[in-house]
């Protein structure tokens, strides 16, 4: 047998998905998080799965992980001391960011820290021009004031970004061998390196968040290398944010790069799962325990978007600007909220209740977990509501404190809005719903979709919950719940390709570009990704390198994303401006044919290709015993109601059942409200809809 492991690191728990490569059968173990030692907790996990599914260590062929490790960095101001280097008089360029904010008329809102003070912002003499020609040249006399600076301040890792270095790295790149060479122990990040493209501000922020990030990366990648390696397994992969997962040398070189992989594997499990039975237009809703995340698959293609802003508000709520640092990678397209199984559930001074978006995380956890929470949560109204089993989850493993729950919501929730415990506890689940139907709305409606056309894909532990009410707020008919979906996104890790993207600026109008100049662009591109792809262990025929550019009309500010020809000549750069207008017209609602387009970027996806796996749970080809029991269960249509319990491993293939039914699972508890219907298919989806 041949195995694949995935391991996802979630804000409750930690999940490893093992795949047998030979016939699709799944399996999932999950753990406590660890948050102190994030590697303790992935380590145990492992473990655990290993024993549970009999794997032998050598029949692992791939392993990948979903790391939060870069993010966690940011948001708790953890990361590593550093220095940055920019050219002379452009050394505040960090604090001058750009203009926009989350809030337009709030006065008093606080920018976002600055992951370099300023004493540590340091200026050499040289200039690039526009164009890409020497202003002023480059004095090297400086470097050794600036290493020696270096070393009294103890940097752990330096950002050098030196003004129009995307057009002419001469500078950068001397600079750069000076300071590798007088500190080897230092990483040196360049930003004709980590991201030559135009743009100053978001090219020096995304060089700094990767010198900020990079040592606790490093750090944190050489210890799980090393456990694993220890108990025999594979070296593992890296998740990217963009959905592909690379190898950890990759990502040191990026880091960036895999500041959102966790919520990124989810998506791509998701397109993996519509490609499977046969639904490739998709919303994927992904709740667990701190967040709950959206995204929209169209034609089985997942959008990404080339900017995203790490830390602050802007983790949390994706289409907010201006509250965290700005890095040029590619992104899954996600609509993120603070509304997990785990989101606090409070009464602001104004006496309206909110959730989130604090979260009880791991630790505590929830109140009804019984591990030092007090405040109540998503999943203690759950609880008190009968969703859940009052008397344990995670199949008896995790004792459930049913009276503490209820009283921490009478306590906080009920006494001050003058509720009983059952109606503040359905007030949580309005409050939680209402937001996360936003999310939902921001990737569909938003973006011009109509959502009523898509099936709704939901996963994360506490996903199927609230997927059927989220299904109506949005009239959308049909509801798929993937086998583990608990811990769906780890799937995403074993069902991706080795990846990495590519870019470079070439700033040129489109009617005016050298053809050969293009494919010259393109194809030193292509040289880097080859590069990438021969330390795979893929064989060249199944490397894919996909072509794209950004493109934009002349006087526009930002660009849209086109697929290019594999091959650009004279004849073919007018099928670059045909795929732009056409762009605009899906994403603006019009376009300017006569208007002339300007190329900015070229692009390049690099993909090893790996076997293609069908996701199948195990599932009984006969009638079980599957009703576990009854118990009364509130809906918001209906009050308290009388509701069979079934255990999803052992239902039957074909199983057609009508709500109101609560069917278990190790890993996640489906609600299948009055109205409803549900069916268990033979590879262990199970599909819902209205009757």
């Amino acid at each position: 047998m041949a195995w694949r492991l995935g391991v996802d690191i979630g804000g409750t728990f930690t999940d490893v998905a093992v795949v047998d490569e030979t016939d699709g059968t799944i399996g999932v173990t999950k753990v406590s998080t660890t948050p102190g030692d994030f590697a303790r907790g992935v380590i145990e996990a492992l473990e655990q799965a290993i024993s549970r599914y009999g794997i032998q260590p050598d029949a692992v062929n791939l392993l990948a992980h979903a790391t939060t490790v870069v993010t966690n960095a940011i948001l708790e101001s953890k990361g590593a001391k550093i220095a940055s280097i920019s050219t002379r008089g452009f050394r505040d360029l960090l604090e001058l960011r750009r203009s926009a904010r989350s809030d337009l008329y709030d006065l008093n809102q606080d920018p976002p820290s600055v992951l370099v003070p300023r004493r540590r912002r340091l200026e050499i003499t040289e200039r690039i021009g526009a164009d890409g020609s020497v202003v002023t040249p480059l004095d090297e006399r400086e470097i050794d004031g600036l290493v020696a600076a270096l070393r009294e301040q103890k940097v752990e890792a330096v950002a050098v970004s030196l003004l129009f270095s995307f057009l002419n790295d001469d500078h950068e790149r001397r600079l750069g061998e000076r300071l590798r060479t007088a500190l080897p122990d230092i990483p040196i990040f360049l930003s004709s390196e980590v991201l030559p493209e135009i743009r100053e501000f978001e090219r020096s922020s995304t060089t700094a968040v990767c010198a900020y990030v990079a040592p606790i990366l490093e750090s944190y990648l050489a210890r799980l290398k090393q456990a694993v390696t220890a108990q025999g397994l594979p070296v593992p992969y890296v998740m990217g944010s963009g959905g592909g997962v690379f190898e950890i040398e990759e990502s040191l070189r990026m880091p960036a790069m895999a500041a959102e992989s966790g919520p990124a594997a989810g998506v791509i499990a998701a397109a993996l799962a519509g490609r499977q039975i046969g639904r490739e237009d998709l919303i994927s809703f992904d709740m667990g325990g701190t967040t709950a995340k959206a995204s929209l698959i169209q034609g089985g293609r997942v959008e990404t978007t080339p900017e995203y802003e790490v830390g602050g508000e802007g983790s949390a709520s994706r289409w907010l600007h201006g509250t965290g640092h700005p890095i040029r990678v590619p992104v899954i397209d996600l609509a993120e909220v603070s509304a997990g199984g785990g989101s606090i559930a409070w009464v602001d001074p104004a006496g309206s209740l909110r959730v989130g978006p604090q979260s009880a995380g791991a630790e505590p956890g929830p109140v009804c977990y019984g591990w030092g929470g007090t405040e109540p949560t998503v999943t203690d109204a759950n609880l008190v509501l009968g969703r859940l089993d009052a008397s344990s989850l995670l199949g008896g493993d995790l004792p459930i404190d049913y009276a503490r729950a209820e009283a921490a919501i009478a306590e906080k929730v009920g006494a001050p809005l003058g509720l009983g415990v059952e109606e503040a506890a359905a007030a949580i689940i309005a409050v939680v719903n209402n937001a996360m139907a936003e999310a939902l709305r921001i990737v569909s409606v938003e973006r011009g979709h109509d959502a009523r056309e898509f099936a709704l894909i939901c996963f994360g532990g506490a996903g199927p919950l609230h997927a059927s009410a989220l299904a109506e707020e949005l009239e959308i008919a049909q509801v798929v719940v993937p086998p583990i979906p608990g811990a769906f996104s780890a799937l995403g890790l074993v069902g991706s390709d080795i990846r990495r993207d590519y870019g470079r600026t070439f700033f040129t109008p489109l009617d005016e570009a050298d053809p050969e100049a293009v494919e010259a662009g393109y194809r030193d591109l292509e040289s880097q990704a080859r590069e990438m792809l021969g330390r795979t262990s893929v064989p060249p025929e199944n490397w894919e390198l996909e072509r794209s550019a950004d493109l934009r009309y002349l006087r526009q500010a930002y660009e849209l994303t086109v697929e290019a020809p594999a091959k650009i000549d004279r004849n073919s750069l007018p099928a670059l401006a045909d795929g732009f207008h056409a762009r605009h017209e899906t994403t603006y609602g019009h376009a300017n044919p006569s208007e002339r387009v300007q190329i900015v970027t070229l692009r390049l996806r690099a993909t090893a290709k790996l076997p293609a796996l069908e996701l199948a749970q195990r599932v009984t080809a006969t009638d079980g015993d599957a009703l576990k029991g009854n118990r009364s269960v509130w809906f918001k249509d209906g009050g308290r109601l009388e509701c069979r319990v079934l255990d999803r491993d052992r239902m039957a293939a074909g199983s057609d059942l009508m709500g109101p039914t609560i069917i278990e699972s190790l890993d996640s508890t489906i609600v299948v409200p009055p109205g409803w219907s549900a069916r268990l298919d033979d590879k262990g989806f199970i599909t819902m809809g209205r009757v």
